[in-house]
């Protein structure tokens, strides 16, 4: 009994020690991940160990909501603001275009750093490269490890985008990382992080975003691209480009859990956060010439339908109160800010004009959402708007004229689900060292939770948002097949009047066009910060200025 009673008191006085530090946070942002890439969601097609024992000790966020495309959902990210409201609700930013995520707006890091965190980014960035300021370490990075522009070939590292190529990796301000060249950038970006987290002094809060790669598309003569011994894991998938897609999502997994090791191995783990997410919904059937599945939700990536804005996403946390369960709160990725800024101590009412959330309560203790309705996006370029309040939501238009409004990708649950894995994975064995990993049992029935099955007993009813507003009731039907606008009329109604509302506070987009002077061909073949530099003619540039660094 006095044993007993040791520990207890033992473990208590760790908790309390755990909860009076700042926590370690780390983002592991996925690069266009549909919601059936991962086993936790009911695909046996390509495992994912780590990042399911991530879901299952921690919580799957059934509900979480980000923006259809990469550069409007990292400045939600960063800015805790929706897109609508920072200019950044059109498309993405091009390496040869002249803008980024407005220097008015303070973002996480820069938060984080004035509680003391130590901020390092690893990966992808695509908020802005032009000119120096908009660049990770003049917006709150002590330090970049990547590229700054949308895409890079994985081997490579390069980028080919409207008509232009060029290098983008480097380490900090390095203009381009020449030793990296034809190492695959899953395993640097794993190398980097897990470097990082043996350095960090852990007297000092870590704040790491690992913003992957994978699983985006790469260039279009090679779109698709893994080691081909990791490829040949995956010959039992009859379609070459899924197979490919195999060996990308293999790597993004191992990636996740040697980070999770080298968290619990250097003593970080039980006083950390850490969130896997995707930035948008995948790319499948071909669309960006990729492989992904968002079954069974309806549309890809750049589409307002569930499978472009619904995110697959997981948190895992010591700190969590109620652990192992699957999270059906409304989550909008601009919540992230006021919520980890929150649990790291710092005082929200600085945070002023957001559109997030904390949900930090709400997410431990399982408590209602302090969020009712996402506006997933109103883009005037495009003519498209969408939003859900409560069960109800609105589309508005759509992308592609429509080509890509369907369902793809309907049989991936062929096989066996291999939980043996989960539990022997670097993820699982370090949580496990916590004492945290739930048993088989446990793990089967959150993975049966986690996976949609809709309804489709009754009648479809046609939409098409090109000719008038779309209603669906989303929480009976997830997958989107039944156009309700006919039959609520009063309800469409409400929500055509709330869009409204919202239309009010939109403040323009920021796009500009390409400026030639960007074009990597005038800086040594790189993508470069070139609004540095006054060029009056891009035919001339002095070829010392091609060497010139960040």
């Amino acid at each position: 009994m006095f044993v007993r009673a040791l520990l207890a008191a033992s473990a208590l006085v760790i908790c309390t020690a755990r909860e009076s530090n700042p926590p370690h946070i780390v983002l592991i942002i996925a690069d266009d991940l549909g919601w059936d890439d991962v086993g936790f969601h009911g695909s046996n097609e390509i495992p994912t160990p780590n990042i399911d024992a991530l879901a299952y000790a921690g919580v799957v966020l059934q509900h979480h909501y980000v923006a259809p495309i990469c550069t409007p959902s990292r400045a939600a990210l960063m800015t805790g603001k929706y897109p609508i409201h920072t200019g950044m609700q059109h498309n993405v930013i091009y390496g040869a275009e002249p803008r980024g995520l407005p220097l008015s707006e303070k973002i996480l890091p820069q938060y984080l750093q004035e509680l003391g965190y130590k901020t390092h980014l690893v990966g992808k960035w695509h908020l802005g490269s032009y000119k120096k300021e908009y660049l990770p370490q003049h917006r709150g990075f002590d330090t970049h490890t990547g590229f700054i522009t949308g895409k890079i070939d994985m081997y490579d590292h390069t980028n080919a985008e409207r008509g232009m190529w060029g290098f983008d990796f480097r380490r900090d301000s390095a203009t381009v990382s020449h030793d990296l060249f034809g190492k695959y950038a899953t395993d640097v970006y794993t190398e980097e992080a897990v470097k990082l987290i043996r350095k960090h002094n852990s007297s000092a809060p870590l704040f790491l975003v690992v913003a992957h790669s994978a699983v985006h598309s790469g260039n279009p003569y090679e779109p698709i691209r893994a080691p081909e011994d990791i490829i040949a894991k995956f010959s039992h998938i009859k379609d070459r480009q899924r197979q490919k897609f195999g060996g990308v999502m293999w790597k993004l997994d191992e990636s996740v859990g040697k980070v999770v090791e080298a968290l619990q191995v250097n003593g970080l783990l039980q006083n950390s956060i850490i969130l896997f997410t995707t930035d948008n919904g995948g790319a499948a059937a071909g669309f960006n010439s990729n492989a992904a599945s968002n079954f069974p939700l309806r549309g890809v990536k750049n589409t307002l339908w569930e499978g472009g804005v619904r995110g697959v996403s997981a948190l895992f946390s010591p700190r969590l109160v109620s652990k192992s369960r699957i999270a059906n709160q409304r989550l909008h990725i601009s919540d992230w800010l006021p919520t980890l800024y929150g649990v790291a101590g710092g005082d929200k009412s600085k945070l002023e004009n957001i559109d997030g959330f904390d949900q930090w309560e709400s997410l431990s203790n399982d408590f209602k959402s302090k969020r009712s309705s996402i506006v997933h996006n109103i883009d005037h370029e495009w003519n498209i708007a969408g939003i859900t309040v409560n069960q109800w939501k609105l589309i508005s238009g759509t992308t592609y004229q429509g080509n890509w409004d369907g369902w793809y990708n309907c049989n991936r649950r062929d096989g066996e689900y291999q939980i043996d894995l989960v539990e022997n994975s670097y993820a699982g064995q370090a949580i496990a060292k916590l004492g945290l990993m739930p048993d088989k049992s446990k793990m089967i029935t959150l993975r049966d939770a986690a996976s949609l099955k809709c309804k489709n007993d009754t009648a479809p009813i046609i939409c098409n948002p090109l000719k008038a507003p779309c209603l669906f009731n989303i929480e009976e039907d997830p997958c989107e097949f039944r156009n309700l606008a006919d039959l609520n009329p009063d309800i469409l109604q409400q929500m055509l009047t709330e869009l409204s509302e919202v239309n009010r506070t939109v403040v323009p987009p920021n796009n500009k066009p390409i400026d030639e002077r960007g074009n990597p061909k005038y800086w040594g073949q790189v993508y470069f910060n070139f609004g540095d530099f006054e060029l009056s003619n891009p035919d001339s540039i002095d070829s010392e200025l091609c060497k010139a660094r960040i």
